[in-house]
């Protein structure tokens, strides 16, 4: 089979685009950074993209096929990682998320499970062979996102949490989930709503409601929002060369979370335009890459890839523009972050494992 494998077939296009928003990503960590203390992120972002375009061309020559075989064994590492981190992982601002490499990097096990999700979710779905999907289908494609969320929930880390979410939805929705199915675990959802506000720890209640009112604790859980929406709207239609609200520190880490608001401020109304027509170009592209897989498991990977980056691009402008909460999700190929990085150029390497083999029969 390997013999039918070439680069002829990788989609270099796409793969451009992907290069063009990380170049937009580490020019906006260097001016965000110049004059703090992390000046010199964006070297290390260099560094971590690299390293994930090396990753990417590896994994591409590895057949999907058989990762998919063993995605059983690497779902088991997924919840040993995450449980690794619960027990030694490295705690800061009140979150055991990290676990400390040599040389003082650490790395964040809940990025790369996303990964181990996509193939699980593509495995379980290609599996059942299109048949009708029953509710035991349903309640083992939820548990099977549903464990190593709660772990990753009681980290507590609600951001990245949320990110499993989609992958269960879109495996679900092209499994053939029936309305009624769907509207029921809506409505058990909407019921339980309440119970799991009230689990939550105070911030993150906090979080999830000052959005709505941010002036009413503008110095507290409100503050972020209020200076990135200053931010936004200070870049105007071409940008400001001033930039004061990322420069003088008003903006909270505008090399991470906050980086599209920095973004909006020096490069206005047309850069902001330009970068999420960047995103849609990658989104429909992948799409079509969805389109032209050579079997079923195939098409789910690549649609859960979709699925994690839409959702990623969503929540994190709308956060910027006040109307998302504020959960700490990146945005994806810009944000500063070895983790995040190096997940999507992974994704981007399975993509095009697909690809590569949608002539291969």
């Amino acid at each position: 089979m390997s013999r039918y494998i070439s680069f002829r077939d990788f989609d270099w296009l796409l793969l451009i685009f992907v290069l063009l928003i990380c170049g937009l990503g580490v020019l906006e960590i260097r001016s965000a950074t110049a004059h703090t203390k992390f000046a010199g992120a964006h070297i290390k972002q260099l560094y971590w993209i690299a390293g994930g375009i090396a990753s990417m061309f590896v994994v591409s020559f590895i057949n999907y096929q058989k990762m998919l075989d063993g995605v059983h064994w690497m779902y088991i590492a997924s919840i040993a990682s995450l449980m690794t981190v619960m027990i030694f992982g490295q705690k800061y601002l009140g979150a055991r998320r990290w676990i400390k490499m040599p040389g003082g990097s650490h790395f964040q096990p809940s990025e790369w499970v996303k990964l181990i999700l996509i193939l699980a979710v593509a495995k379980y779905f290609a599996d059942l062979h299109q048949r009708e999907l029953t509710w035991p289908d349903f309640i083992k494609a939820g548990a099977i996102v549903a464990v190593p969320m709660l772990m990753v929930l009681a980290q507590p880390d609600l951001g990245t949490a949320l990110t499993y979410l989609p992958i269960a939805i879109m495996g679900l929705f092209l499994g053939g989930v029936h309305l009624k199915q769907a509207l029921t675990v809506l409505l058990l959802a909407g019921l339980m709503m309440p119970l799991a506000f009230h689990v939550l720890k105070p911030y993150q209640r906090e979080r999830l409601t000052s959005f709505m009112q941010p002036e009413a604790d503008s110095q507290g859980s409100g503050y972020q929002v209020i200076q990135s929406l200053i931010a936004v709207g200070s870049g105007g239609l071409w940008g400001s060369s001033a930039a004061s609200q990322t420069h003088q520190a008003f903006l909270p880490v505008p090399q991470t979370d906050f980086i599209f608001a920095a973004f909006a401020e020096e490069h206005g109304f047309v850069g902001a335009l330009t970068v999420m027509l960047l995103y849609f170009i990658v989104l429909m592209r992948l799409t079509q890459n969805a389109q032209t897989a050579p079997d079923r498991a195939g098409t789910f990977v690549v649609m859960g890839v979709v699925a994690v980056l839409s959702f990623h691009i969503l929540v994190n402008v709308g956060m910027v523009v006040g109307f998302m909460p504020v959960t700490g999700i990146p945005l994806p190929l810009m944000s500063y972050g070895g983790s995040s990085v190096l997940f999507m150029f992974l994704a981007l390497g399975i993509v095009m494992n697909v690809r590569m083999r949608r002539f291969v029969n």
